[in-house]
Order: C-alpha cells, then structure tokens, then sequence
C-alpha cells in the first residue's frame, strides 16, 4: 500500500487519543484523520472521513468498541478495524471478529507492536498481539467452550450493558432498537447460556471479561 495511511482514533480518553496520535504520526506514512470517544461519533466520523483504518478501544461510554465495530462494517463492508484494548480474553477477539475486526491486539503490547498492527491491517491482512494469540491457543488446547461463545455479537452487546445495571429501555435506547427487541434478547440470552436468573448473568460477564468489577451495578435475580 503506497501513500499516506489516514487513521481514525476512537477511545473516551482524551489524553489516551493525544498519546495515540504523536505515537502514530511519528511515522509520516500515517495521518490522524478524525478522533471519536464513543459509538455514535466513531460512525459520523467514518462516514465523513472513510479512514483507511480504524484504531478501536472496546471500552467506551455507553455502547461498547463491538457495536461500533458492527455499524461502521454494516455501513462500509470494507472498513478495515483495528481493536486496540485492555481486554486480554480471547472472549472479547472472538467476538471483535465475528463483529468484523481486522485485527486485536492489547495495550499492555510494545509501541511497535501498535504500528506494525496498522500497517497490517491497512494492507487488508489480519493482527494479533503474542498475547491475544497465546489466549485463543491456550482456549483451543484445553477443548474449553465458554458460554459466551453461544452467543452473538449483539447479544454479547446487550450482555455486557445488562451486567452494568441498564434496564431494557436504556438499551433500546442506547443501540437503536425497541424494547421489545432488547427483552427478547435478554430473553434468548438467558436460554443459550442456562441461567436461570439475571444474577448468573452478571457472573457470565464478570468471568469472560466483558466487564470489569468495577462496572458492576445492582442486579436484581428476577
């Protein structure tokens, strides 16, 4: 790929993004286009600019990294995504790639790592941090299938925003969809895992890393 790579940041910290960019632009191939720090500006800015690649945070305010992932490749099948995260699960991969991910690699890796990765993708190949391959081989080897692998991307979404403590309608609300909608994913979520009650689904979040324990709200077991 020759010329000028233009990038779009999206993480909710400001001072993460300032980091990003110097880091970034060190290099004269690449070119910072746009910054976002959640869902709804990640898509306004692909729209307006259609960077050559997206460099993700999964943790946002509100809707995940994954959401934005999924409505930016619904809009543009060729948008080429890079997650760039402090999960180190092989959960949250999985589910970055099945929501169109080019490539995952973790914060805790080298700053190298980090330009090699956008330059990978920016070809339309694929990336991997050591760590992010040693989680997805360790996972395979041991012949585990995690509950969370059952089910989809929206539904790991809704997942994620149920074990925070939203109600329905704040989720409806916060991905576009009716209520309706978000009740009967909460609904077949519940089927695919087992869990006979909300407090079991906070658990399947906690343990696969969607969330943090930091991120727990009150959860009742209706």
């Amino acid at each position: 790929m020759s010329g000028t790579i233009s990038i779009l940041l999206v993480d909710d910290h400001p001072v993460v993004r300032e980091g990003y960019r110097r880091l970034l632009e060190m290099r004269q191939q690449f070119a910072v286009c746009a910054e976002a720090e959640d869902v709804a500006q990640a898509y306004i800015a692909y729209k307006a600019h259609k960077p050559d690649v997206v460099v993700m945070d999964l943790t946002l305010q509100g809707a995940s990294g994954l959401e934005a992932v999924r409505r930016i490749r619904d809009w543009d099948k060729d948008a080429r995504i890079l997650i760039f995260s402090m999960h180190a699960g092989s959960a949250f991969a999985l589910k970055a790639f099945e929501a169109g991910a080019s490539g995952y690699i973790t914060k805790s890796s080298p700053p190298g790592e980090l330009v090699r990765a956008v330059e990978a993708v920016a070809r339309g190949g694929r990336a991997l941090s050591d760590d992010i391959c040693q989680a997805l081989a360790a996972d395979r080897l041991s012949g585990t299938n995690p509950a969370i692998a059952l089910l989809s991307t929206r539904e790991t979404e809704i997942l994620r925003l149920l074990a925070t403590g939203l109600s329905s309608d704040a989720i409806a609300n916060m991905l576009n969809l009716s209520q309706k909608t978000v009740r009967n994913h909460h609904y077949a979520i519940k089927a695919k895992i087992g869990a006979e009650n909300d407090a079991h689904l906070v658990w399947l979040a906690l343990s696969a890393g969607l969330i943090g324990p930091d991120k727990l709200a009150g959860v009742t077991t209706a």
